[in-house]
């Protein structure tokens, strides 16, 4: 076909579940070789579009065309032999098969009309993982493999099938900075290679460094297509937001003065060889960020403060006081929220309420029995204060999305009035409303005089939040600064990689 067709052109797409109108006259059009950027809050619509373009749903009314030829997609077959794929956040791969069985999965290589060919099959797999630049043995069982090589496989499998036309949902949930670094690179060459990708992701950063363009869409529709090179973030967040919710990233200066006894101090913390000799105070009421590049010792320090993992060398003080292991943590008013809510902060098959209450167990006994009677009031309160999205507390958390696990998440640990909450990646795989919600909820605790400490990778986040940043840089705090007197994010990203910022006290950090 000519190049002179985008290479997939959605017109006036419509879809209605029951009365309710979710997609009203979409329309979206995707080039040869670009990377597109689907955004939008829970609700927006880009999940129930992509699922129509990959044979999930029907769609009510509209057109489809690939390379200028009308489409009607089915099903999944259908999408699959017009070269779309999409990579799920969840992947979909069996662990127990190799690599090589899962790319040529249900059309492997054959010898003959009955058998199956696995030396070709594995040829073949190698082939198509050498052209992503992976040296990947096919033998490999799936089970044996880190995020970043699932990811890597399920490429190959989309590739496998001749795609064209990939969506990628979230595809750095769960890799560390390496992977990511390493996924952008085989994005890129296969936008070299002519591949078009519709890339869903709440991560900004991401966004303006991988992107072409971008199209919003809120309540159904598309509120905007343009370049990302004539975007900034926040145009990005009003569109999607609105301009009265879009004031929720935009710093404000509490004008307060953290002064007297500090409710933590960490003193020559070090747990080689990420933490060197790393010291810090926190004082109630104060959100401090902690920035730092991925691998540079940040949740290590987390844990060490909630009492998760035992230093090398140093101290941890919480009112003066050594803290000695977790429970002793939790006891003296300390909290964590981790980065990975799924592994370590959720128990996903067990009910909103049973996650809730299982920190606090010792709060709603009668004796000996735990009593739901006492729980069900604190925590049906937590859930209209969060604005948690649920049909009743006895519902399973694999049932809600990421931003309302991750509320259930940080709700569990208020309800024993923490006076530290420590925060890792709040905001990680969440829409941006929710992390609108989430960042208020930072701001208000704090003015309520719990003291937070909040890690994470995206800068304007800690920006839009933090009173005082501490630079983490090889295992040590190379600055102290109040936020005030960061005047960019392009200064704290400079400082992240290890630039001192000129108002900034690179001694002392309390």
């Amino acid at each position: 076909m000519s190049d002179e067709h985008p290479i997939l052109e959605m017109r006036d797409i419509e879809k209605s579940f029951g009365a309710i109108s979710v997609l009203k006259k979409v329309d979206f059009t995707l080039q040869r070789g670009e990377v597109h950027a689907l955004m939008g809050g829970n609700g927006a619509g880009k999940s129930t579009l992509m699922k129509i373009l990959t044979g999930v749903y029907s769609m009510d009314a509209g057109t489809i065309a690939v390379e200028g030829q009308p489409i009607r997609l089915h099903d999944a077959n259908d999408a699959k032999r017009a070269g779309i794929a999409m990579i799920y956040q969840e992947f979909s791969l069996i662990p127990t098969l190799t690599v090589g069985q899962n790319i040529l999965l249900n059309h492997e290589p054959r010898a003959g009309s009955l058998f199956l060919n696995d030396r070709a099959a594995n040829r073949l797999a190698r082939s198509i993982l050498e052209d992503l630049g992976e040296d990947l043995n096919p033998n490999t069982l799936v089970s044996d493999l880190s995020a970043g090589m699932m990811q890597m496989v399920e490429i190959a499998k989309a590739l496998s099938q001749k795609a064209k036309i990939l969506v990628m949902d979230e595809p750095t949930a769960s890799l560390s900075e390496h992977e990511t670094e390493t996924l952008f690179k085989i994005i890129r060459k296969l936008k070299a290679a002519g591949i078009s990708i519709v890339y869903i992701s709440h991560r900004m950063a991401e966004i303006f460094e991988l992107c072409d363009r971008v199209t919003v869409m809120r309540d159904g529709q598309i509120r905007m297509t343009e370049p990302c090179a004539n975007l900034t973030i926040p145009q990005l967040v009003e569109t999607m937001l609105g301009a009265s919710s879009a004031s929720e990233f935009t710093w404000h200066d509490r004008h307060k003065e953290f002064h007297g006894e500090p409710l933590v101090k960490v003193r020559g913390l070090a747990m080689p060889p990420r933490v060197v000799d790393v010291s810090f105070d926190i004082h109630p009421g104060e959100i401090v960020g902690l920035a730092g590049l991925m691998g540079s010792g940040r949740t290590e320090i987390a844990e060490a403060i909630f009492g998760r993992r035992t230093p090398a060398a140093g101290e941890i003080l919480i009112d003066g006081k050594p803290v000695s292991d977790q429970k002793h943590a939790i006891d003296s008013g300390i909290a964590m929220v981790p980065e990975d809510r799924r592994r370590m902060g959720l128990v996903l098959d067990h009910s909103v309420q049973s996650n809730m209450m299982a920190p606090n167990l010792d709060r709603f006994s009668n004796g000996i029995f735990v009593s739901d009677t006492n729980a069900s009031g604190v925590i049906e309160r937590l859930i209209g204060r969060f604005g948690i999205k649920t049909s009743s507390p006895a519902k399973a958390a694999r049932l809600l999305s990421g931003g309302n696990q991750q509320k259930i998440v940080i709700s569990k640990w208020l309800i024993r009035n923490p006076r530290l909450l420590i925060l890792d990646e709040p905001t990680i795989g969440v829409d941006i409303g929710a992390k609108g919600e989430i960042t208020a909820q930072i701001r208000e605790l704090a003015d309520a005089g719990t003291a937070i400490l909040l890690i994470s990778s995206e800068l304007e986040e800690l920006l839009a939040v933090s009173d005082r940043m501490l630079i983490l840089h090889e295992g040590r705090i190379v600055q102290n600064i109040q936020r005030r007197d960061i005047t960019s994010e392009e200064e704290l990203h400079h400082a992240v990689q290890g630039h001192l910022i000129a108002q900034a006290d690179p001694v002392h950090a309390a």
